[in-house]
């Protein structure tokens, strides 16, 4: 299993997204690796970007989506839920994409379509925030054999408040995929 190198997500944001799609999601949790495979993501492009969390600035929950590429950027929302995101880009343009859904590989028990749910299957908590994704315990990967999928391409979820960016089409996910979040 082949780690993502640090320039593929040094790259457009929407470019990311897109290809992150069919790589495994990797957490080594006290020697067992939870495995899924990405098949639904959500681009946010920036502080720029009405429905991004750094449209609001540079504060201490966003700083480490004004980070370098390559990195975890992991909140909670509603009190309830946490929710990954991986950080693309030059540092502090901070631009990161929303992991949605993964389909399970190994070791994944319960449901994962969501970003909460695919949290709290893979053990993901705000403990990684900031997390390196080059390192050797919690990382992204090129999957053992590689798949032909078609791509669809949808507004993102729950981003009403964004005025013209809430239509925008920067929801992606695998079509067909029995794993992709109901909406």
């Amino acid at each position: 299993m082949n780690k993502l190198p640090r320039p593929f997500y040094d790259r457009d944001t929407v470019v990311v997204a897109q290809e992150l799609l069919g790589k495994w999601l990797v957490h080594d949790v006290a020697g067992v690796p939870h495995i899924g495979k990405i098949v639904e993501v959500e681009a946010y492009l920036g502080a720029h970007d009405l429905a991004a969390h750094s449209a609001k600035g540079l504060t201490e929950r966003t700083k480490t989506m004004f980070g370098p590429p390559g990195h975890a950027y992991v909140y909670l929302i509603y009190g309830v839920h946490h929710c990954m995101n991986v950080v693309t880009e030059r540092e502090g343009h901070a631009a990161a994409v929303l992991l949605r859904a993964v389909a399970p590989v190994k070791n994944l028990a319960g449901r994962t379509q969501g970003p909460g749910l695919l949290c709290r299957a893979m053990n993901i908590d705000r403990r990684l925030n900031g997390h390196d994704l080059l390192s050797g315990n919690f990382f992204i990967a090129e999957p053992e054999a590689a798949e032909i999928f078609s791509i669809v391409k949808r507004p993102r979820i729950g981003v009403d408040y964004a005025k013209h960016w809430a239509k925008r089409r920067l929801r992606f996910y695998i079509k067909g995929d029995q794993f992709v979040s109901r909406f």
